[in-house]
């Protein structure tokens, strides 16, 4: 972050710790620790916006799980009588890392009544990406995504079965990335439920200006409001045509000179149409085959510049705003990495938002399956909109 404590970058008024503070409380937090750098302390305890449920700022320690132990005693000094007897004297726990603000009040309470039931939980989301594993600047090999997902915050637990992990942790693990890691070494299952794509970590610069576009396209989440879940969707689109024999390629409504097209009804553009179905599915308004059928409704040969524009105006017509859209193409053939950039350009004009709101990004597929033998071409989108307040207007 270039010498900037993340924690005090600010996003639209606010500065990333305070409004991961807040979404804790608005979320049904009842008492609050704060864990920081020891010179920290004194600076964070002062902050004239923090909220009565902050309960104590404690200097944590040179590893998360030091830090998170410190917490955990001065919440427990912390706790109420009433709170011990409503918990049976097994209070919930929720761990959040202060990196990650636009978390919702509603994730906050699903997952502590989650750990409520099962005694622990932890947000999800599904992995889009295809997954590899390193050997040095080689692939070493293709991880099977199907049973993978990434793990958010706040993670919950119950006091007791925390403190029965940090008594015996199991085959002697002295190091773990998260809490959920420790109680897993310790043969305690825990409960996935899940998580947002909204809740991101803030870790580079792009991801305070990903914040703030978030922000700005709908209402924050807090407390009386319905919540960052309520104004924000996902939507996750997929495409794949054979090549065909007529030229030229287009791809990301680029045209590829000297490549042959892919074979469909349109031009066959995948990355445009998962994008499209992306959107969609995000807005909740079907696919691109209800729109446009395969057959004489619709002209053979269209571009799909037309398609995508048109579904860019049903999404904004039901009230939803394109955000951000997150582009994957597999294809072992044409060379596409010095095509990409003019592919995002293309997306995000033809969407009218921003060139630095679309990523697109390409896999030669390993020579696997048809796009690695270099048959065909595949896409996958996954798109962000916001609720505009716009339902109805063109």
């Amino acid at each position: 972050m270039a010498g900037l404590d993340k924690l005090d970058a600010v996003i639209d008024g606010k500065s990333v710790l305070q409004r991961s503070v807040e979404a804790l409380e608005a979320g049904g937090a009842e008492r609050i620790v704060i864990v920081t750098a020891a010179e920290r302390v004194a600076r964070v305890a002062a902050a004239e916006w923090l909220p009565v449920s902050v309960a104590a700022v404690v200097a944590g320690g040179e590893r998360r799980q030091e830090s998170v132990a410190a917490g955990v005693a001065a919440l427990t000094e912390a706790t109420t009588e009433a709170t011990t007897r409503a918990t049976a004297g097994d209070p919930v726990i929720l761990i959040h890392d202060a990196a990650r603000p636009l978390v919702s009040p509603g994730l906050v309470r699903a997952v502590a009544a989650a750990t409520v039931d099962h005694g622990t939980a932890i947000p999800v989301l599904a992995v889009a990406e295809t997954l590899k594993r390193l050997d040095g600047e080689l692939i070493g090999e293709t991880i099977d995504r199907t049973h993978v997902a990434a793990a958010q915050t706040p993670q919950g637990v119950r006091l007791s079965l925390l403190m029965s992990a940090y008594e015996d942790p199991a085959d002697g693990l002295e190091t773990w990335t998260d809490e959920a890691a420790l109680l897993e070494a310790c043969r305690i299952p825990v409960h996935a439920i899940p998580g947002e794509a909204t809740n991101l970590k803030v870790t580079v610069p792009a991801d305070l200006e990903r914040a703030g576009t978030i922000l700005a396209a709908g209402p924050a989440a807090g407390a009386g409001g319905s919540g960052m879940a309520a104004s924000v969707r996902v939507g996750l689109g997929t495409d794949s045509h054979p090549f065909g024999s007529a030229e030229p390629m287009v791809l990301g409504g680029v045209r590829i000179e000297g490549v042959p097209r892919l074979a469909g009804h349109s031009d066959g553009d995948v990355v445009l149409h998962a994008v499209a179905d992306a959107l969609l599915g995000a807005a909740g308004l079907g696919d691109l085959g209800r729109l446009f059928p395969a057959d004489s409704r619709t002209p053979r040969g269209i571009d799909s510049r037309e398609l995508l524009a048109a579904v860019a105006a049903r999404v904004r017509e039901a009230g939803w705003g394109p955000v951000n859209v997150d582009i994957t193409i597999v294809a072992a053939r044409p060379r596409l990495a010095g095509l990409l950039p003019e592919m995002g350009r293309s997306v995000a004009e033809i969407l009218s938002v921003a060139p630095e709101s679309v990523n697109v990004k390409a896999s030669t597929g390993n020579l696997s399956g048809p796009e690695g033998e270099g048959r065909a071409i595949s896409a996958s989108a996954v798109a962000l909109v916001a609720a505009t307040g716009a339902k109805g207007a063109a």
